[in-house]
């Protein structure tokens, strides 16, 4: 996959669009990434032995992978690979044609 975690991503479209955050989690299987400070979701929890008081709790949400776009130099851009003279594997941003660091 062209995202992983980490890499500092924008939100394409959706509520949420223009908003920037890191890559705190990352599901290949299902297509969806989880973005700090973005896609908010309230979920009401009842007094556990975690969680003593209860009450309401604010999370992130997954999104899916085709609204988000990954930030390199400051800018959106698109993920493509080359391999390296000795045969490693990189990412690299077509807009600037620089190598990603991950």
């Amino acid at each position: 996959m062209k995202i992983k975690a980490g890499d500092m991503v924008e939100v394409i479209s959706g509520d949420d669009k223009g908003k920037q955050g890191k890559v705190l989690n990352f599901n290949p299987k299902t297509e969806r990434v989880v973005i700090e400070g973005v896609n908010f979701i309230k979920r009401h929890s009842k007094p556990s032995q975690q969680n003593q008081q209860g009450g309401i709790i604010e999370r992130e949400a997954s999104l899916h992978i085709s609204s988000i776009m990954l930030v390199a130099s400051g800018k959106k851009t698109k993920v493509g690979y080359r391999f390296l003279d000795n045969g490693k594997k990189v990412r690299f941003s077509k807009k600037t044609n620089e190598d990603i660091d991950s």
